[in-house]
């Protein structure tokens, strides 16, 4: 990878992992539905009108809008204003990973390898760890939310693997379309007209700059840079810089937030890591070592 693409992706990593301290601030002034509605009205316009919608059947691309959007982040921002510290919901959502794996399996008929089965239950490990202390710094309903958004994500992973070959950046910006209606729905039922009212009437600088660091840099910035590294790149190169949104996750949390975790959870954190590590570079790690076993 050229030096202007590892910068590239490291500033993707940046922005992903600050991207739940933001998600923190922002929720001390909007209520859940009514931040996760704002934020996607903002990632589709007026992207749309510069970026082509991709070439899918309408009914996949409200799949992906009704899974990694609205009920990633309508999982995700509830369980963050329940309690779900930001560093590690940054942590608990990468559990993605395994989701996707376990729903390619179930789904798409996909073989699970030995590396794959060996991270799974590391990581496991972990979250049951860090699930079990989860009185000393979060609610036990931001963890089950957390996970919730996880399996969101890996649905939508899923979606995306079945379309093939598709524009990342057009099925991100047009799949935005999908989610604002049904939060704002979700808004009025769950948060009621009054709270959303006063949350639009209050909106001051710092809600502002939220939304535009939600709607331009975590999503189109973001994926923008993503899936140009993607095009240019195998994924497998790709692929594993992402276990560093956690690290960036946890490391701001800490510093911005005065985010601490427990002995446990913070044993918990390095075997979800470790399991994600193992999920990720498993399989070249393992084929190496058995060539390196192999009489020269």
């Amino acid at each position: 990878m050229s030096p202007k693409d590892l910068l590239l992706a490291l500033v993707v990593i940046v922005v992903w992992g600050m991207n739940f301290v933001v998600i923190k601030v922002g929720l001390e002034d909007m209520p859940p539905m009514l931040l996760g509605a704002l934020r996607f009205i903002l990632a589709a316009f007026p992207a749309i009108l510069f970026i082509k919608r991709p070439q899918i059947p309408l009914r996949w691309l409200l799949a992906y809008g009704l899974t990694i959007s609205l009920g990633q982040f309508a999982f995700l921002f509830s369980a963050m204003s329940l309690g779900m510290p930001a560093g590690l919901a940054s942590l608990v959502l990468q559990s993605q990973a395994f989701f996707t794996l376990m729903f390619a399996v179930l789904l798409l008929g996909e073989r699970l390898h030995r590396a794959n089965l060996f991270g799974l239950l590391v990581a496991a490990t972990g979250l049951l760890l860090i699930g079990l202390q989860g009185d000393r710094i979060m609610t036990l309903a931001g963890f089950v939310l957390t996970i919730g958004a996880a399996a969101m994500w890996a649905l939508g992973n899923i979606i995306t693997r079945k379309l093939g070959k598709v524009n990342l950046v057009g099925l991100v910006v047009w799949g935005s379309l999908i989610p604002p209606l049904p939060f704002l729905a979700l808004s009025w039922l769950l948060e009621g007209p009054e709270a959303m009212a006063s949350a639009l009437r209050g909106l001051g600088l710092d809600s502002i700059l939220v939304l535009i660091y939600l709607a331009f840099g975590a999503t189109i910035l973001g994926y923008g840079l993503w899936s140009r590294l993607l095009s240019r790149y195998p994924a497998s190169q790709v692929a594993p810089f992402s276990l560093l949104v956690p690290v960036v996750g946890l490391t701001s949390a800490a510093l911005l937030l005065d985010e601490r975790l427990s002995a446990l959870q913070l044993l918990g954190a390095l075997l979800v890591m470790l399991g994600l590590l193992l999920n990720v570079c498993g399989g070249w790690l393992y084929d190496r070592l058995r060539l390196a076993r192999v009489p020269g």
